[in-house]
């Protein structure tokens, strides 16, 4: 071991390589329910693109298998270290390289946090429109798990906005992808195969993410309805509308109640409609100026209430700004409340009813519980797991991953399989997609060390 630790300290420096005993707790987990902590043998903290080479050539030449991690703020598990490996943690890497306004994107490290790339973009007048409810997040493990979050129903997810890549194989080459062009009809797209690959195939270092304009003014409606049935019958026709909604949130009565109370927030919603309801539908929208906004907000409520909602509010700035705090604080509302696991799963929005009614009857047939809400726009379905016997909650799990899949949707829609959802995704997915996909993985890393248990075994 000294030998290696002595090699890891001449890539990033002595005081960048911590080994077991020196390794603080937070190095051997993610935001994951239900996975046990790892324990590496090594981390390491480069400070530039030139140090993630040289150690992941040490780590090849080593046998060091190798995990990436930049906030730890992943909900599968896919920054958890597996027994005697090395992580790399990117929080070093740190830095808005540039934020070039005449050609509308960035140019950032891999460690940079969303909140801090926020800032950098407002500073500009821009924003970038990733919003996945963790704004501590790095940009970096938001591409590898291709996040995603309640604005993606106009912006789309992260691999929309990501133009180039820097990125080191596993072998220590540096590979630049893309660039600052927004075309590319040149050959395979290697951007887009390494976004949302997890860890697996590169640790991308830095980025270049399209920027847009930042529209100063939002306004949130907020409509009960009293059915499944109507709330999914309704996403359509909003969607449809031209509107253009930046949010279109759906969220079940259990789940509102749990993220108002927590955070003390009234809607002004009185007792009589809230016992009539059986799920709700948050939907924003922005303008460049006050009076398209009011224009927008009207015809928003006026169309919410031609679509069967009981009744249609158009919520305060202060009470709509904490409501959709509190909603982008779900996961936690839910870990609070004691849950066993989250499901992150996607489908065809038209399907939402149908799979949310299979749902509750799979959850209640096996003595659990199951609650959530999600992004009703883009058929992205957060389901907190209310079920402490592993084996049940496994069935039940996996149920709900094959009634989402069966109804033309996947396992996951935007935190990744990682080491949490890997054996329902083996099991679920296309076998010949499957096989490809290891194939993929073998071409970029013949040495498997990227990545250890994450998608494959």
């Amino acid at each position: 071991m000294s030998d290696t630790r002595s090699l890891l300290a001449g890539a990033v420096g002595a005081g960048h390589v911590l080994a077991e005993g020196d390794v603080p707790p937070d190095y051997g987990h993610d935001e994951a329910l239900g996975v046990a902590p790892g324990r590496p043998e090594f981390v390491v903290r480069p400070g530039d693109t030139a140090q993630v080479a040289a150690v992941l050539r040490i780590a090849g030449e080593q046998g060091l298998r190798v995990t990436a991690r930049g906030s730890g703020t992943g909900l599968s598990g896919a920054a958890i270290p597996g027994p005697g490996g090395l992580v790399v943690s990117f929080e070093r890497m740190n830095r808005v390289l540039e934020i070039d306004a005449a050609n509308s994107v960035g140019v950032v490290q891999a460690g940079v946090t969303l909140a801090e790339l926020d800032a950098a973009a407002a500073a500009h007048g821009l924003v970038y429109p990733v919003f996945p409810g963790e704004m501590g997040a790095s940009l970096g493990g938001t591409i590898a798990t291709n996040a995603g979050g309640m604005r993606a129903v106009k912006y789309g997810v992260t691999r929309q906005h990501v133009l180039g890549l820097e990125a080191v194989l596993a072998s220590g080459e540096v590979l630049r992808t893309g660039g600052k062009h927004v075309k590319n009809a040149s050959g395979y797209d290697l951007t887009q195969l390494i976004v949302g690959s997890e860890g697996t195939l590169a640790l991308v270092t830095e980025a270049v993410v399209r920027l847009y304009p930042r529209l100063p003014y939002q306004g949130t409606v907020l409509a009960p309805f009293g059915s499944l049935d109507q709330v999914t019958a309704a996403v359509p026709g909003i969607v449809g509308s031209g509107i253009g909604p930046l949010i279109l949130e759906y969220v079940d009565t259990v789940t509102m109640a749990a993220i108002t109370a927590a955070e003390d927030i009234d809607l002004g919603v009185p007792a009589a409609v809230r016992d009539k309801t059986l799920a709700y539908l948050v939907v924003m929208v922005e303008e460049r100026t006050g009076e398209r906004l009011a224009a927008a907000e009207a015809e928003l409520a006026e169309l919410l209430a031609g679509l069967g909602a009981g009744d249609v509010y158009v919520l305060p700035d202060p009470a709509a700004r904490r409501l959709i705090e509190a909603r982008e604080k779900a996961f936690w509302a839910a870990k609070n409340a004691g849950a066993d696991d989250i499901v992150d799963t996607v489908l065809p929005r038209a399907a939402m009813a149908g799979f949310l009614t299979e749902v509750g009857g799979l959850a209640g047939s096996g003595g659990g519980l199951v609650m959530g809400c999600g992004h009703a726009g883009d058929g992205n379905v957060h389901l907190a797991v209310f079920q402490p016997d592993a084996a049940a909650r496994s069935e039940l799990m996996h149920g709900i991953f094959a009634a989402a899949v069966a109804r033309g949707g996947a396992v996951s829609g935007e935190h990744g399989i990682g080491t949490a959802k890997k054996a329902y995704f083996l099991e679920l997915a296309d076998p010949a997609a499957v096989g490809l996909m290891r194939r993929i993985k073998q071409a970029f890393d013949p040495g498997g060390i990227l990545g250890p248990g994450v998608l494959f075994e």
